[in-house]
């Protein structure tokens, strides 16, 4: 006889604004308990999306509630943490968009408090998640590569009129500029393949955008073997760019692009033949676009229901933010 399924946990979800509706979808129908936003007219409407499902601009109101068993939390950066802990404290599971903080400091709290709780965090780094990246890790841990040397990633978008205007462009709400934004995505997809980052140099600069906050962010992160992640995330790339490389002495990886305006997905192997010259390579392309969010939320779940750590966790998104307060010199 086949065992009933088990239900998926009650959520709900805090910050209805463009990541909280990329959530939506992703999620089981009727596990959305409650729709949650500072603007109530966007929590109606998303709530309105999802049968059985509230809307409140009361934070307490959705993570305190006895119906709701997980919280995912899609808001500005500076409210992460605090509403993370939130929920933790009332007993509940978390996944929390990336960087989940804007300190190490609100990082370590957390992480206290959910050990005492006993609940699991998870962070939204979800480019672990894209077809390409799953793909080249595969391929790393096969071997296939051989001892990795260095990893060299691009990550960059051209904003658009009225930017300085937004949340990003206010430290207060941010917690920094390009770096924080999605220079925080490359430290992580380099830390999987070099591992713990033992020296950091590098600086943050605004060259274009009239903001008090970083438009261009270099890196050069060194782990303890000396191996680099050489990195430079930018919002004056104009033409939006996603380039993601590592080196293996006896090969190398490159993943470009993330679907829409990034150019279509795509992860080249080029196998170094013992006469060397011109390498063996293969091509994966990833044209029916990216599963990220439901493979991550699928994962999650699953985290909850074995009750294991998940990855990435709150040690991960720590490791990420210690490199962002070395560059701002925080």
């Amino acid at each position: 006889m086949a065992s009933n399924p088990i239900p998926p946990p009650r959520i709900a979800l805090i910050g209805c604004g463009l990541v909280g509706r990329k959530r939506l979808p992703m999620l089981p129908p009727g596990s959305v308990r409650f729709a949650c936003d500072s603007d109530l007219t966007r929590a109606q409407q998303l709530a309105a999306q999802s049968p059985g499902c509230l809307a409140t601009d009361s934070v307490e109101k959705a993570v305190a509630s006895p119906d709701v068993e997980l919280v995912l939390i899609a808001t500005v950066n500076a409210s992460l943490a605090p509403i993370a802990l939130q929920a933790v404290q009332h007993g509940k599971h978390v996944l929390v968009e990336k960087p989940a903080a804007v300190t190490v400091r609100e990082l370590d709290e957390l992480d206290a408090a959910a050990k005492q709780r006993g609940v699991r965090v998870r962070v939204g780094y979800n480019h672990r998640y894209h077809p390409a990246c799953l793909k080249a890790l595969e391929l790393f841990q096969s071997g296939a590569l051989g001892p990795i040397l260095f990893v060299r990633g691009r990550y960059g978008q051209g904003g658009r009129i009225g930017y300085e205007q937004e949340w990003r462009a206010d430290p207060k709400r941010s917690g920094g500029g390009e770096l924080i934004d999605q220079g925080v995505h490359l430290i992580d997809l380099a830390g999987i393949f070099l591992g713990e980052f033992t020296e950091v140099t590098g600086h943050a600069a605004t060259y274009f955008w009239k903001m008090p906050v970083d438009d261009n962010a270099f890196l050069s992160l060194r782990d303890r073997d000396g191996r680099t992640a050489w990195l430079h995330a930018s919002c004056t790339e104009w033409k939006n760019l996603f380039s993601f490389e590592i080196y293996g002495r006896d090969g190398k990886l490159h993943w470009e692009g993330l679907g829409g305006s990034y150019g279509l997905e795509r992860l080249a192997w080029y196998k170094m033949l013992p006469q060397m010259g011109p390498p063996e390579t293969a091509i994966f392309e990833y044209p029916r676009g990216d599963e990220s969010w439901q493979i991550e939320m699928a994962e999650f779940f699953e985290d909850i229901r074995l009750g294991r750590t998940p990855v990435p966790g709150l040690k991960e998104a720590r490791a990420v933010l210690a490199v962002v307060e070395k560059i701002y010199g925080r």
